[in-house]
């Protein structure tokens, strides 16, 4: 799944604003300069003019910086932004800034319409040389996207 497309549906479910994204991203890095412009060129179709790629770093330090926002900053230092982010980063870092349990990761899959079990979950947060390990398919990614925004918007979400 590309990070436009990662972009746009949290940008979605949380109804942020342009500027609102870009202070999220500073939320993880202030020196991380993003402004209303550079997001809506991130936020256009790749077919569009003016699209921008929405590169691993930056994807990295939204992720992080959404953790912060939803949870708030901890006395922890921070962590260095991964160089490489894949649809596992993706999850984990989501599961982490709603504060979701297996249940809730479970019940989110479902209402996607895309029961997974506990044990197909749990290959997904193994680390990668792990025999269990599971790349988490672009699909996949897909449908928890979908079952967070309706677990986020509600009702709102089926309109």
């Amino acid at each position: 799944m590309i990070n436009n497309d990662v972009l746009r549906s949290v940008r979605y479910m949380l109804d942020l604003g342009d500027g609102h994204v870009a202070d999220i991203v500073q939320l993880a890095d202030a020196d991380a300069v993003l402004d209303k412009h550079d997001v809506q060129a991130f936020l256009r179709r790749e077919d569009e003019p003016g699209f921008a790629p929405f590169d691993d770093r930056l994807l990295g330090l939204f992720l992080d910086g959404l953790v912060i926002h939803c949870r708030g900053r901890t006395d922890a230092p921070p962590r260095p932004p991964e160089k490489r982010v894949n649809n596992n980063v993706v999850l984990k870092k989501l599961r982490v800034a709603f504060e979701l349990k297996d249940v809730d990761m479970v019940e989110v899959f479902e209402s996607a319409g895309r029961p997974v079990t506990k044990p197909e979950l749990s290959a997904l947060f193994r680390q990668p040389g792990h025999k269990n390990f599971r790349l988490c398919g672009d699909q996949l990614l897909r449908y928890f996207l979908r079952g967070l925004t309706l677990r986020v918007r509600g009702d709102e979400a089926n309109r």
